[in-house]
């Protein structure tokens, strides 16, 4: 999962005047790219949090839904939909025209994210 901190063009400028860096040095530590393990980054990054920044988290967007039925149901920015029935422990996926594209019985925690790979890769 990727991470970054969100900030201001005034907080960067800032925190190169105040740690005397370059632009690209507070830009890697604030997206903690490669290279930004040294104490600086982690110092960039600490005033970049007590200035507001707020730490982000890039993932796939995905929707889930707890219903009283004892479904769940996670939709997937491609249009695919997996329906896990929690009470019989059975996975269902569907395309993004409503084609049931593969079903999975007994169901375990292990299995769900494997389950949700193939409804994104649809």
């Amino acid at each position: 999962m990727k991470k970054f901190i969100e900030i201001s063009k005034n907080d960067r400028e800032f925190i190169m005047q105040a740690f005397g860096c370059s632009e690209r040095m507070v830009f890697k530590a604030i997206r903690y790219e490669d290279g930004s393990a040294t104490d600086l980054a982690k110092r960039i990054r600490k005033l970049a949090l007590e200035r507001g920044g707020i730490e982000m988290a890039v993932v796939p967007l995905t929707e889930t839904l707890f219903d009283a039925d004892g479904y769940m149901r996670q939709y997937f920015a491609n249009g695919a939909m997996m329906e896990l029935d929690i009470r019989h422990n059975r996975a269902d996926v569907f395309d993004k025209d409503c084609n049931r594209y593969c079903i999975q019985e007994d169901v375990r925690l292990c299995d769900i994210p494997a389950i949700q790979k193939v409804a994104e890769s649809l």
